[in-house]
């Protein structure tokens, strides 16, 4: 499946109001953040990111009647800062390059111009 990468999980729930949420493998655990409009598509439109509550691992397979997996695969970190984080997300259509950026009020997250090579 991932080879002993770090997973990562886009799961879109319709409760309490439709959304997506974005799970990554890090430190044992999944870092999440809820994204409202679901994962931006453009460099142009940037989307929020709110941070919630870390999840188990094994929450990375987990569906019901509310929530289900929108995508899946493993994830690498190109660069951090204390603002900034550039991921790579490998999933089921390809590779996508996006920059996490710390706002003080949350997040937003940018699908970045510079994309992986082969990436859609």
């Amino acid at each position: 499946m991932t080879g002993g990468r770090p997973v990562f999980v886009l799961h879109e729930h319709d409760r309490p109001r439709h959304h997506f949420d974005l799970r990554l493998e890090e430190d044992g655990v999944l870092r999440s953040w809820a994204v409202p409009r679901g994962m931006p598509v453009d460099a142009a439109h940037d989307r929020l990111a709110v941070p919630v509550a870390d999840h188990d691992l094994d929450h990375a397979a987990y569906e019901d009647r509310t929530k289900r997996i929108a995508d899946t695969g493993w994830w690498e970190l190109e660069d951090r800062d204390e603002r900034r984080s550039v991921f790579v997300l490998h999933g089921r259509g390809g590779a996508s390059r996006y920059a996490l950026v710390t706002t003080g009020q949350g997040a937003l997250l940018h699908l970045t111009k510079d994309q992986p090579r082969g990436a859609g």
